[in-house]
């Protein structure tokens, strides 16, 4: 009905739905709404396994302790790769819906653990409805135990496993064809762009 009434009043290329999702697509490239960025990291290019980020955080920091010794409801089984840190990442992720990638979001979830900022709801804690016995408050001794720079390494770690890698910088041959005389080239003498963590140097 409402299509019926403002079609007297439409460009004659649209009273037709056709007509109309053409507008809308050329309607959204010319707004940039499409427009590709190659240096925008693909979502699903950044997509890792809670299971197999895990497994990356203990290759690096062997000492944390897995806690892998709960049995599953559904198989009565010991499920070996719900660890400490797998059940640590998907409440960060599933249960706070907090980034992966911003440090500070990973120390919000650890002060949930320390008791200094949101609490832990046991009855949606990861494993309570799949596990035997809910490893919550196991959990959260786990991570008091750890010390103030065993913490900040866990965060260290996860940031860099899930932020996006830089693009490798030009080998020395594509520099050579740009450079054929294999002079040196003179520093720009303009200001030089900021780097991830320069931010930091600010501080005390």
């Amino acid at each position: 009905m409402i299509w019926q009434t403002l079609q007297p009043h439409v460009p004659f290329f649209l009273k037709s739905w056709k007509g109309l999702l053409i507008f809308l697509i050329g309607l959204s490239l010319a707004l940039g709404i499409g427009q590709f960025n190659p240096n925008l990291p693909s979502v699903q290019g950044q997509t890792i396994r809670v299971e197999t980020a895990a497994e990356m955080v203990y290759q690096k920091l062997p000492y944390l302790p897995k806690d892998n010794q709960y049995i599953r409801q559904e198989t009565k089984q010991v499920d070996p790769d719900f660890t400490l840190i797998n059940r640590l990442i998907r409440y960060h992720e599933d249960l706070k819906k907090r980034s992966t990638i911003f440090r500070l979001d990973w120390q919000l979830t650890l002060a949930d653990y320390l008791g200094v900022n949101e609490t832990i709801k046991e009855d949606r804690y990861p494993g309570n409805s799949t596990l035997t016995a809910n490893p919550m408050q196991s959990d959260i001794q786990a991570i008091r135990q750890l010390n103030r720079r065993q913490r900040q390494e866990l965060i260290d770690v996860l940031v860099s496993i899930y932020t996006p890698q830089p693009k490798p910088a030009e080998n020395s041959s594509s520099q050579t064809e740009s450079n054929p005389t294999g002079s040196p080239r003179k520093p720009s003498s303009g200001p030089t762009l900021s780097k991830p963590g320069d931010a930091q140097l600010l501080g005390p």
